[in-house]
């Protein structure tokens, strides 16, 4: 006698608490196909995630992300640390699914058991975050594992979700920008809790270093104050951290950035990042901030999981009218306002007249 599907959930719950790879994939595919069961199976995985250290890498095309992440995740090892990826690619037009296959770049990981990677398609989502993202890291977290690495595609400005996914984010940015950095939208910068100038091996490296410690001294695009100390090392030899050694980056106005040179080709200033990631969270952790940024990443979770799960019972109950609405709105024929607000109710009616 085959299995009931509640049973099959069961199964696959059980697997991912211990951190069976098997069953952790079944849970992705269920969830980035949006099946039947996804809801039920994150609702019995929510009540064991919460443990994970979350850091969100995002950044300019072309900064080395993919390199940093696949060093990062060889240092983390190195520490004993379990490391879960989530590679958002940019999605196929022709098959729908993630085309950059980051996962190719992390050959070396795919043997490691305490390494578990996944690439997920944006679909057209903006803000370059899937909408499979948060599920995804909900499962890593649930399956045990310590750090879960979140790559954004790198389109730049519309990275901002990150944010609300990771409890660090590290924006990465590479030498020769030059005034390209005071070009930068505030919004990419002004979630950055580490910033990585990577390639520093390169002519500018010190230029860009300035660039952002003057950014965060005037507060501008930031809206960080304070300076910050000088940067080491002259021209482009040598890769050192630029760091708070008084404060560790946490001042009495808050947790002001710290900056820190890589060079991930080669494996260089890797360690120092991922140990300003720690101070970084130690930081939060002891000021009381940490706690209230996850309290805002969950309720922030709860007004977007309400929304999609609302968009998707209007549309299962009123399937024709929600065509028809859609039709008309592309077509000019109504404004995108009236044609919600007559959707919503009409599916909210029967509910109402039930009551």
């Amino acid at each position: 006698m085959s299995p009931t599907p509640v049973e099959r959930l069961a199964t696959v719950v059980e697997g991912v608490r211990a951190g069976r790879e098997r069953a952790i994939a079944r849970a992705m595919r269920v969830i980035d196909e949006r099946g039947a069961q996804h809801r039920d199976l994150l609702r019995a995985l929510a009540p064991f995630a919460g443990k994970a250290r979350v850091i969100g890498i995002t950044g300019t095309p072309g900064a080395g992300k993919s390199t940093l992440v696949d060093q990062l995740v060889a240092c983390a090892r190195a520490q004993g640390l379990r490391v879960g990826v989530v590679a958002v690619d940019p999605t196929s037009p022709y098959t729908g699914g993630a085309i950059l296959g980051d996962r190719i770049r992390m050959q070396r990981h795919f043997l490691d058991e305490g390494v578990f990677i996944r690439s997920l398609a944006t679909r057209g989502h903006l803000g370059g975050l899937s909408r499979s993202a948060a599920d995804v890291i909900t499962v890593l977290d649930a399956a045990g594992f310590d750090l879960i690495i979140v790559e954004t595609v790198g389109v730049g400005q519309d990275e901002l979700e990150i944010a609300q996914l990771a409890a660090t984010t590290v924006v990465v940015v590479t030498p020769g920008l030059g005034d390209d950095i005071q070009a930068i939208k505030a919004g990419i910068l002004e979630i950055a809790d580490v910033f990585a100038v990577n390639k520093a091996d390169r002519p500018g490296a010190d230029a860009a270093v300035a660039d952002l410690q003057q950014m965060i001294a005037l507060g501008g695009a930031l809206a960080h104050a304070g300076s910050r100390p000088a940067a080491t090392g002259h021209g482009h030899g040598g890769v050192a951290a630029i760091m708070r050694p008084e404060t560790g980056g946490l001042t009495e106005r808050g947790w002001e950035p710290l900056i820190i040179k890589t060079v991930a080709s080669q494996g260089a200033g890797v360690d120092e990042l991922l140990a300003a990631c720690t101070a970084h969270a130690k930081a939060l952790d002891e000021s009381g901030e940490g706690a209230q940024r996850a309290a805002q990443r969950r309720e922030q979770r709860f007004v977007t999981l309400l929304s999609d799960l609302l968009l998707e019972e209007v549309t299962a109950r009123q399937t024709a009218s929600y065509r028809e609405a859609l039709r008309a709105t592309r077509a000019g024929e109504t404004d995108a306002y009236s044609a919600a607000i007559d959707l919503l109710g009409r599916a909210l009616r029967p509910a109402e007249a039930a009551s």
